[in-house]
């Protein structure tokens, strides 16, 4: 147990009535512990209900399970309190579009973009759905499957940079798919299915880091029998993956990476 978590229980157990367990509840989650951060913070709500922290933190913690549903409910809940909370804004956008749903996904991007014109990220989202082509059909349900992955707009840098069987990914801290492509080797498409991981993945690299001491993170090699993957982050939002099958060596997957980072870096300055 971290010294921060220790501290963070230890104040929770001498006074139940605190907002410690926000911060206890978003320390445990950063640390992959999602259970503990899940009972921490229903623990919370149940004193707080009216608190629109709590529901946003219970909505993040279900979107990292992956109860896509249940972290609806709660951005709804913690949006009907403060219908200016642009994280529950981004976090239901980042599920309508799942859901095969850009029209109200747009409409949620829009209103955050309003409320917080400096979130650069947010503008860069709004890009990325308004070049894609329509969806088909998603099927009925709440939450229904994602829609077929669709093409890149041509104003990204990824259109620029595919080089063969080369996958490029650029995915912002709610784990929405900003622009590139993932194609797998039965000729379907994965980037959605993938964008979702992504943003768990930079948190837990940077929650490493940190307690290494280590300070930021600037790049991380993996090697599998099917493909190289390299994650770079462009920005302090974002977090880019490069693929390339496993005959390309790593070292040049790398500068190929940090190539497209580079230019993503330059692309979403240019829609802030």
């Amino acid at each position: 147990m971290s010294d921060e978590i220790r501290a963070l229980t230890a104040r929770l157990a001498e006074e139940p009535t605190s907002l410690a367990f926000l911060e206890l509840g978003e320390a445990l989650r950063w640390r992959g512990q999602y259970e503990a951060a899940a009972k921490v913070a229903r623990g919370g709500l149940s004193r707080y209900p009216g608190l629109a922290d709590a529901h946003d933190l219970v909505a993040r913690i279900l979107s990292d399970q992956g109860d896509l549903a249940g972290a609806f409910d709660a951005w709804a809940d913690a949006l009907r309190l403060d219908p200016m909370r642009t994280s529950a804004l981004k976090g239901l956008a980042f599920l309508y579009f799942r859901a095969g749903d850009p029209a109200a996904a747009l409409e949620h991007l829009q209103r955050a973009a309003e409320v917080d014109p400096d979130d650069r990220s947010i503008p860069a989202a709004i890009a990325r759905i308004r070049g894609e082509s329509a969806p088909a059909a998603a099927a009925p349900g709440p939450l229904p499957t994602p829609p077929p992955a669709m093409s890149v707009p041509p104003d990204s840098p990824f259109a620029r940079l595919s080089e063969g069987e080369y996958g490029l990914l650029l995915v912002d801290a709610d784990g929405l798919r900003l622009g590139g492509q993932l194609p797998t080797p039965d000729g379907g498409e994965a980037g959605d299915r993938v964008a979702a991981e992504l943003a768990g993945v930079a948190r837990e690299a940077s929650r490493a880091t940190r307690l290494l001491g280590l300070g930021s993170w600037d790049s991380i090699a993996m090697e599998t029998p099917g493909a190289f993957l390299v994650l770079v982050p462009p920005s302090p939002e974002t977090v880019l993956l490069a693929a390339r099958d496993p005959s390309t060596p790593m070292a040049r997957l790398g500068l190929l990476a940090e190539r497209a980072a580079r230019a993503a870096r330059a692309w979403l300055e240019g829609t802030a």
